[in-house]
């Protein structure tokens, strides 16, 4: 299984008569696995709890860094001969703010990173963190971050975590980073931001609808999202198709991890933190 497969009740129901009795997931979020009626049905899910939380805080840099210094723009002009600086303006990442909201191992990766570019760094997370860092509620790191970005698993707390009331609390010209989960955000409210100009930069490596889009090559089919292609459609926005995982070294631990999985199962032995379900 993989972050945009569904198993659901119908599903898992499937599974189950076929005889399946361990579902292994390719990846840290389980949103998509209803794990009540898998464990009513007896059937044991894992997950790769952490296989690079430096790939996807990496990711996450570059994305500040390519809307910030709009590198993706300048890189075709030059192509076209076009050296014309005008429309590229960027800031110093130096003594900025940035607020990560959950301060798992990708959010602790990048907070080490941002300081190490000479920012400071707010932290919110519903446990207590230590860190070159200060843990602080929700609402002040909203209002006083200059780039915001969102490393928290999706459930019923965080879903549309960032929404109208959020986007009112932020500055003026935030820029806000997901590589974490699209319905973490209220897409219609971050259009709506977007189109206030409140949101300064978005920067997106998940969607909320991203099922039938994401891992896909559709240069020869019509675009049916009309909210996606809305949301595209702005010069300050840029996505990419959920590859902030996607390195070589992530792929390996993702692979050894859920092989050792398997191996373990079959030998009827604990997952431990792997386990969804026992």
């Amino acid at each position: 299984m993989f972050v945009n497969d569904v198993l659901d009740q119908t599903v898992l129901e499937q599974l189950s008569d076929a005889g399946v009795k361990l579902v292994a997931l390719r990846c840290a979020g389980f949103n998509n696995v209803d794990l009540d009626t898998a464990r009513q049905l007896g059937i044991q899910v894992c997950r790769v709890p952490a296989y690079s939380p430096q790939a996807v805080a990496e990711h996450c840099v570059a994305m500040i860094l390519t809307l910030n210094r709009k590198t993706h723009k300048a890189y075709n002009r030059v192509r076209e001969d076009n050296f014309d600086l005008n429309g590229l303006l960027g800031f110093n990442l130096f003594r900025k703010t940035v607020g990560i909201i959950g301060c798992g191992q990708i959010g602790r990766s990048l907070a080490t990173i941002m300081k190490g570019f000479g920012c400071e760094v707010l932290v919110h997370d519903p446990y207590p963190q230590q860190g070159d860092f200060t843990q602080v509620e929700l609402p002040q790191l909203l209002a006083q971050s200059d780039i915001i970005s969102l490393h928290c698993p999706l459930n019923k707390a965080t879903y549309h975590l960032i929404s109208d009331e959020q986007f009112a609390q932020m500055k003026d010209g935030v820029m806000l980073i997901n590589t974490s989960r699209g319905a973490l955000v209220d897409t219609h409210a971050c259009i709506a931001a977007l189109k206030s100009r409140k949101l300064g930069y978005l920067g997106l490596d998940v969607y909320e609808q991203e099922s039938g889009l994401f891992f896909h090559d559709l240069r020869d089919t019509i675009q049916l999202d009309d909210v996606f292609a809305r949301l595209i459609s702005f010069p300050n926005v840029l996505v990419t198709g959920h590859q902030g995982f996607f390195t070589q070294e992530a792929l390996q631990e993702i692979a050894t991890t859920t092989l050792d999985s398997l191996e373990a199962f079959g030998r009827g032995e604990s997952l431990g933190k792997k386990a969804l379900t026992s």
